[in-house]
C-alpha cells in the first residue's frame, strides 16, 4: 500500500507492553504503518524470559494487541544476540523507521550492551527507543 510506513521493532520481554503498543498507536495516528516485530530468542526452554516458547507466547499476544488497534504485524523470532537479530533482518529497502523496545534501566540488560545505539549505527536510522514493563503473563487454558 502506497504511503505506508514500514516500522521494524525490537522487543523481547517487552513484546506486547502497553507502552509498547501506545507508541505503536501513536505512531499509526500520524500515517499507516506495517510492523515487524522480531524478537531475539534463546533456544534454551529452561530460559525464563527469553525461551523459544515464551518468545512465541509474547509475539501471538503483541499481533493480536496490535491487530486489534489496526496495525498490521509480522513477527520473526531472531538470534538471540539482538544485534545480530537485527543485522539478519534490516534491509533499508524494507525498513523506513526502527523502534527498539527495551525494560526500563537497571533491569534491562539490552541498554547495558547500549543496543538503541548499537541499532542506530547498524541501520543508519535514528532508532526511537521505547521504555516498558513486561505484563505478566496470560495463564495457558486447560
Amino acid at each position: 500500500m502506497s504511503g505506508m510506513a514500514r516500522v521494524l521493532v525490537v522487543a523481547d520481554r517487552t513484546a506486547d507492553s502497553d507502552e509498547l503498543l501506545a507508541a505503536l498507536v501513536e505512531r499509526h495516528s500520524q500515517g499507516p504503518i506495517e510492523v515487524t516485530l522480531v524478537a531475539p530468542a534463546a533456544w534454551e526452554i529452561a530460559d525464563p524470559h527469553g525461551g523459544r516458547q515464551s518468545v512465541m507466547r509474547r509475539l501471538r499476544s503483541a499481533a493480536g494487541r496490535f491487530a486489534e488497534a489496526g496495525i498490521e504485524t509480522e513477527s520473526v523470532v531472531g538470534d538471540p544476540d539482538p544485534v545480530a537479530a537485527v543485522a539478519a533482518i534490516w534491509d533499508p529497502n524494507r525498513f523506513d523507521e526502527v523502534i527498539v523496545s527495551t525494560l526500563p534501566d537497571g533491569l534491562s540488560r539490552w541498554l547495558r550492551l547500549d543496543l538503541p545505539r548499537r541499532v542506530e549505527r547498524h541501520t543508519g536510522q535514528a532508532v526511537r527507543h521505547v521504555i516498558a514493563h513486561e505484563r505478566a503473563p496470560v495463564p495457558a487454558l486447560a
